[in-house]
């Protein structure tokens, strides 16, 4: 039967339909805009919008499974109106047109940020509390609302289950990820300053495997944090550079220095149209919890996350394939620069 994914050509969408399409199962992807990442797979592309509850009840026609994918992603604490519009009320419209065409099981993409992450002494895991309060930024709070909706869609016979990964970072990043810039932006020496502090980074590949068990295995109902590795942005820059061959900047600032300068940066970005990387909302993040605990996943459905340099190596040498990174010279052919 038919597997439908939302979001097909996002970072995690790009990556769950290869590996659904190399189990041979017949996939339709649920487009929007951009189709980039999808290109000239073997898969069915319709385009909708999640906003759209007929264009959601069309592209979930005869299908089995739908994995829904599409969100919006925001590093600001102004967003909440599309905050709300895309990863709420979308979410809402998922769910009902599961139940309208008999959906048999719904695979749902939250996130990590959905829930409360104090106490820091104290390992996160599934039973925390969402980040429902305002204090959370937009983004955080949307998601946490999105999983309330999944789970109105379970109390009315809908058989669905919550994925939570970390950090996102992984091959086939089209667009880029927030992340994956900041890769690009370390690997070709175009991040001057680093910051402390990190966060809990997993593999794209090994959280397609997660949900793709999940979605075989687990009770209805069922939720899985799907966490990797805690890595500074220090040891990230490091080893991009060990990677690379490219110098990493030895200028770091601590979190709190980065505070202040973060509404400069901002206005920066603007007048330059490009996206700040870093944000009160990003700073806040690399405070988050260190100990993100996937031991349920582990335990139930045989998870287990590969080591973080791997990830990274096979991420900068997509992004080199992909013609998004180019070395220098020097680096290439081993001469001084």
């Amino acid at each position: 039967m038919t597997v439908v994914i939302t979001g097909a050509s996002g970072h995690i969408g790009a990556n769950l339909v290869r590996a659904l399409i190399d189990k041979g199962r017949p996939t339709r992807c649920l487009v929007h805009v951009n189709c980039e990442a999808i290109e000239g797979l073997d898969t069915e592309i319709v385009r909708g919008d999640i906003r759209d509850p007929d264009s959601l009840c069309r592209a979930f026609d005869g299908a089995d499974i739908v994995y829904h994918l599409a969100a919006c992603i925001s590093l600001s604490m102004n967003d909440w109106p599309v905050m709300e519009s895309v990863n709420v009320l979308g979410t809402r419209n998922v769910v009902e047109a599961c139940l309208r065409t008999g959906i048999r099981r719904l695979v749902h993409f939250s996130s990590i940020h959905a829930m409360v992450q104090e106490p820091m002494s104290v390992p996160v895991d599934e039973s925390r509390p969402p980040a429902e309060s305002r204090r959370y930024p937009p983004y955080d709070r949307s998601k946490a609302a999105a999983e309330t909706e999944v789970r109105w869609g379970i109390e009315k016979g809908l058989d669905a289950v919550i994925i939570n990964p970390t950090a996102i970072i992984g091959p086939h990043d089209y667009q880029p990820s927030h992340f994956g810039e900041a890769l690009l932006s370390l690997a070709q020496r175009r991040l001057p300053v680093l910051v402390t502090g990190g966060f809990d980074w997993v593999d794209v590949r090994d959280v397609v495997a997660g949900a793709m068990q999940a979605e075989e295995m687990a009770p209805a109902g069922a939720k899985y944090l799907l966490s990797g590795h805690w890595v500074s942005m220090r040891d990230i820059a490091a080893m991009v550079a060990e990677i690379t061959g490219v110098p990493a900047t030895r200028f770091i600032v601590p979190l709190w220095l980065a505070h202040i300068g973060a509404p400069f940066i901002q206005a920066v970005s603007h007048l330059n149209r490009k996206r700040p990387l870093y944000t009160g909302v990003s700073l806040r993040a690399l405070r988050s919890n260190r100990r993100i605990s996937h031991d349920r996943a582990s335990r139930e459905l045989g998870y287990r996350p590969r080591p973080f340099r791997e990830t990274l190596t096979d991420t900068l040498r997509w992004f080199e394939e992909n013609g998004q990174f180019t070395r220098p010279v020097s680096v290439k052919t081993g001469e001084s620069g």
